[in-house]
């Protein structure tokens, strides 16, 4: 009998902590109407009385509320006083393809080999972790799932953060190839000093000769018309027709300069650059070029002793000043890629005006990942991915999401964060 009554007890601990976890929803069941709502369309627009309409998982109305638009057959919901977006996207991040990541059975980012374009995210992206929901808490419902390591990590995807396995969650698959260019300087700890010491790299050229050689193979595959199939070589394919971007991660300027212009010397397309500060410095050569920057988080230090601390506050409007397309991005513990809309909101202090701060974090990205007819802004014939706040989704004191949708989709805000808070909360209150 004691038995039983445990059982029944698991039982009901396990049906309520189910219960607050989100599920995969099933699609947009009825015309949405959005009205009232300060409407923030993602490309400098701002409409103050707006409403937002979607069917069908697409955006039909994003218009003044004083317009003539039939809205007889939508469900309206009253959003008066409340700020609509749309949803953020996270470029460059392992999300979904990393819960802890000193498990290494819990770490799907890193595949053995130096050259491995045919790595693909997409089929290791995992819809159950618990990582997502803690974004869509606050506004990202677009992520860039990215492999890592090696000289060619491999292909990314972008993700919606909402389905029961990769292809309900896939926006787009195989977007972009990740390169990591060799450096001209290694740091090297001293432990006779305990000192970061930066030598210079003897190993430079033959690590460029080898990238190099790698590229005019890929492009000469792509143009035979017969061959024997190389799933490395033909993963490389779109980047010669356009299909994919190459994303190039450059730490340094000169080396921002060098890996761009082999790209372009072996035909490459789409060309984007994943940089930190290294970007000022050639920010002219970028924006002649039409070359976009991914930045990593703005809540950091300066990389050099004698930059100014407040740079990576400032760097963002200064790189979009010279020409630059920005987006932001995230590097350290994937959990705390949550604060991707107060970075933006942190730009906004250092000199950027809010509605382009907003861009660096919708239709900036989605442009660079070539999924801007999908989603960034909203505009008629998108995908309804939007969010509602209560307050400045950019502020992290005033963001409070009362309505969140992936492609019309009404998803649950709530995660285990606030579970957790909810029960420590309600134990610690009582006197």
């Amino acid at each position: 009998m004691k038995r039983i009554y445990i059982y029944i007890i698991a039982f009901l601990v396990t049906t309520q902590l189910v219960a607050q976890v989100p599920q995969p929803v099933g699609p947009q069941s009825q015309p949405i109407l959005l009205k009232g709502g300060i409407a923030h369309l993602g490309n400098g627009q701002v409409i103050n009385n707006s409403i937002v309409g979607f069917e069908n998982d697409k955006l039909t109305i994003v218009a003044d509320a004083s317009s003539n638009a039939d809205v007889s057959k939508y469900k309206v919901v009253d959003i008066t006083g409340q700020h609509v977006y749309p949803g953020f996207i996270l470029p460059d991040s392992q999300l979904g393809i990393a819960e802890v990541s000193s498990i290494r059975a819990m770490d799907d980012t890193d595949e053995v080999g130096d050259m491995s374009p045919n790595v693909r995210s997409l089929v290791a992206y995992n819809t159950d972790s618990k990582v997502p929901p803690t974004l869509r808490y606050n506004g990202i419902m677009v992520a860039e799932s990215t492999p890592t390591g090696g000289r060619i990590s491999g292909t990314s995807s972008a993700m919606n953060l909402e389905g029961w396995n990769w292809e309900d969650a896939a926006l787009k698959a195989d977007i972009a190839v990740h390169m990591n260019w060799p450096s001209r300087m290694s740091r090297r700890f001293d432990f006779a000093t305990f000192s970061v010491k930066r030598e210079p790299n003897k190993d430079y050229s033959n690590q460029v000769d080898e990238v190099d050689a790698f590229f005019k193979s890929a492009f000469s595959y792509s143009k035979l018309a017969s061959k024997e199939r190389n799933l490395k070589l033909e993963a490389m394919g779109g980047l010669f027709t356009g299909e994919k971007v190459l994303m190039i991660h450059a730490n340094g300027a000169k080396d921002i300069i060098e890996s761009v212009k082999l790209a372009q010397a072996n035909s490459v397309k789409k060309i984007a650059v994943v940089a930190g500060v290294a970007a000022l410095d050639v920010s002219e050569f970028l924006a002649t070029n039409n070359i976009p920057v991914i930045l990593p988080n703005v809540h950091d230090l300066p990389d050099g002793d004698d930059m100014d601390v407040y740079l990576p506050f400032k760097l963002p409007g200064l790189l979009t000043k010279a020409g630059v397309t920005v987006a932001l991005s995230h590097n350290g513990m994937i959990a705390r890629a949550r604060n991707l809309p107060f970075y933006a909101g942190s730009c906004v202090a250092y000199g950027m005006e809010k509605e382009a701060a907003l861009s660096l974090i919708t239709a900036n990205p989605a442009k660079i990942l070539g999924i801007d007819s999908e989603v960034g802004t909203l505009e008629v014939g998108k995908r309804a991915t939007l969010f509602v706040s209560k307050g400045d989704a950019l502020d992290m004191m005033t963001n409070n999401l009362s309505h969140g949708f992936i492609d019309g989709k009404e998803i649950v805000l709530d995660n285990e964060q606030q579970m957790l808070f909810e029960r420590y909360s309600e134990k610690y209150s009582k006197k």
